[in-house]
């Protein structure tokens, strides 16, 4: 099913492009590995989510915890590159002691990349009427920091951890364009946002078919401080304003933000939304 997309991209892929497919652990068969390894997947990344099977239940996953570790295991011994694994913490079965466990077994797999998210609740989902599975994290992330770093790994971006930078993940933060193809599948090119049909019907019918979204200047400078604030990007001092350029030097002399060859940094990426909102006023 890929190879006719693959033949169609081929010629526009750089050399040693960053090719990530996405798996579910229970559906990465060696087959399918050997499959898309030879389409040229170099990286994979697996909804690991946890290697508890209490907590992969509570999240309505429907893989288990050995099955995930098979996965990985499977992708190294098949010679992907690079493999990332995602964890869900915060959620109500979390203890520090469990996270840390999970820690220990996630980076004693073979694996360069680790996406940690937050559980969130969010309308229309079934954990919307049961709130209470999910609990405050901040000391969840700190030891998650804590740990991949003993581990020798950086946190380059809020939920990404790793001894390799995912390069796609750098393409948002940095704010370069991107091209969604596939229902829903939304895309920027300079100034515009691109917006296929969500409804797969609809996106049959008309696969090219587009809404745009004209993005002004000031959007535009939100996104970047508001993207480079939640990474290592960081973002270019040209795009401020002279109130938000004084804003950056005061945040600068309370240490919350450091500067380095005309790009302003954040170094604790827990304050980003809070640096954003006070840059923007």
């Amino acid at each position: 099913l890929y190879e006719p997309i693959f033949a169609t991209l081929r010629p526009y892929l750089q050399e040693r492009a960053e090719i990530t497919f996405e798996a579910n652990p229970n559906s990465a068969s060696v087959e399918w590995l050997v499959g898309i390894r030879g389409l040229g997947a170099n990286r994979v990344s697996f909804g690991v989510q946890s290697l508890f099977d209490d907590k992969l239940k509570l999240l309505g996953r429907a893989h288990r915890a050995q099955e995930a570790v098979e996965a990985v295991e499977r992708a190294h011994g098949i010679d992907f590159h690079h493999i990332s694994v995602d964890l869900i913490y915060a959620t109500c079965l979390d203890t520090p002691e469990r996270v840390d466990r999970e820690l220990e077994g996630l980076l004693a797999l073979p694996i360069d990349h680790l996406s940690a998210y937050e559980l969130t609740i969010e309308e229309g989902t079934p954990f919307q009427m049961r709130p209470e599975v999910r609990v405050e994290s901040i000391e969840q992330m700190e030891h998650i920091r804590e740990k991949t770093a003993s581990h020798g790994w950086e946190q380059y971006e809020v939920s990404n951890y790793g001894e390799y930078r995912c390069r796609h993940n750098l393409g948002y933060w940095y704010y370069k364009p991107y091209l969604g193809i596939g229902s829903g599948a939304v895309g920027r090119i300079g100034r515009e946002r691109l917006y296929p049909h969500r409804q797969i019907e609809r996106y049959i019918e008309e696969p090219t078919a587009k809404s745009v979204e004209r993005l002004t200047q000031e959007q535009i400078r939100e996104e970047k401080i508001f993207l480079g604030l939640r990474s290592v990007a960081g973002f270019d001092e040209t795009i401020l304003t002279p109130t938000m350029a004084q804003r950056c030097g005061v945040l600068r002399e309370e240490k919350k933000l450091f500067y380095r060859k005309g790009r302003y940094y954040n170094s604790d990426y827990l304050l980003s939304d809070e640096i954003a909102l006070f840059i923007l006023g």
